[in-house]
């Protein structure tokens, strides 16, 4: 058996396989891939298999073994059970042995930054709040960050290609898409090709403001959670434009099934959100960053001002989507 192609990584029972132990096992003993941890997209000899939860950009489903267009298995890894401190270290140091963290300063990024101890990345407008919050974070842990601060023609100059690769053309996809295409393209220049994110916390722990009010936190989260396939699609589309994929410890099998088992009036009660995933961090980066209430990305960066103030100098004063649709139109030659 030989491996056609293999984008991200691979472990099984918490043991990273390297390119050989990987031919070995579809050698040897096929079965084990349906076992298969890790983000990948993997191919060999007329056969695919993906992550379970679709981190890796591939064809076909999630989680699916496929040889010559028929479906064999699914991928359902089941490493030991822990606890989600546990989980969570486990999570990062098997994704920590390249790449960068990118760091906005909240408590999802400097969690996984301080336990990767790896360089970091934040981008923002000169000023903006992210880059503030990033060199506080990064001074405060001791670790090595590079700052890049973007100007409104670069995010002009971005922008048609952000919208050209990501498959929901809305407003808040596209500010959250152009932050991450900077990271990424930092990353690409740099040599780097996996970009460790704190991507999915929000979504397990109940991390927007909009959880507090609700009377039905527990579908919110369910509702949301399923939601973050769609996020990964769009956020591996922008990151892929420079030879990089972003790499997600907080959806490691482990850790979603830690944070699964926490009942979801735990997660956020008494004005607070995300009380276990901040519960876990106070034992590892200083109270101050793991209760920190940190702003969305695209608001952070400051890049949801600067797509706004775009909008209106190219004739869209009232709506944003109308301003993202007429690129989008530009784009395909209409």
């Amino acid at each position: 058996m030989t491996i056609s192609s293999l984008a991200g990584w691979i472990e099984l029972d918490g043991k990273r396989l390297d390119p050989d132990a990987i031919e070995t096992i579809l050698r040897t003993s096929p079965e084990q891939v349906l076992h298969f941890g890790g983000e990948f997209f993997l191919t060999w000899n007329g056969c695919s298999a993906r992550d379970h939860f679709g981190i890796m950009e591939g064809t076909g489903q999630k989680g699916m073994l496929v040889c010559n267009g028929e479906m064999k298995g699914e991928i359902n890894p089941s490493p030991m059970e822990m606890s989600l401190e546990e989980a969570i270290v486990t999570a990062v140091k098997l994704r920590s042995d390249e790449g960068i963290v990118a760091l906005s300063g909240g408590v999802d990024s400097a969690l996984v930054a301080y336990l990767a101890q790896r360089e970091c990345v934040a981008v923002g407008i000169e000023g903006s709040h992210d880059l503030k919050q990033a060199r506080h974070a990064a001074e405060t842990l001791g670790l090595p960050c590079t700052y890049v601060t973007i100007t409104e023609d670069e995010i002009a100059s971005a922008l048609p290609e952000v919208v050209a690769a990501i498959p929901k053309k809305d407003p808040v996809n596209t500010g959250i898409a152009l932050t991450l295409y900077f990271i990424a393209r930092w990353a690409g220049e740099h040599g780097y090709r996996r970009i460790i994110t704190g991507q999915g916390a929000d979504e397990l722990f109940g991390g927007y403001t909009r959880y507090l009010e609700t009377t039905t936190l527990e579908a919110d989260l369910e509702r949301d959670f399923a939601g973050l396939e769609g996020q990964a699609r769009r956020d591996q589309a922008v990151a892929g434009l420079h030879g990089a994929y972003l790499s997600m410890p907080y959806l490691d099998v482990r850790v979603v099934r830690a944070a699964h088992a926490i009942p979801a009036m735990e997660k956020v009660k008494d004005g607070r959100r995300k009380i276990p995933l901040r519960t876990v961090a106070e034992r590892y980066i200083p109270r101050d960053l793991a209760g920190y209430e940190k702003k969305a990305m695209q608001y952070g960066s400051g890049i949801w001002t600067t797509l706004r103030k775009l909008a209106r100098k190219n004739g869209y004063k009232t709506s944003m989507q109308d301003y993202i649709d007429y690129i989008s139109r530009v784009e395909n030659g209409h």
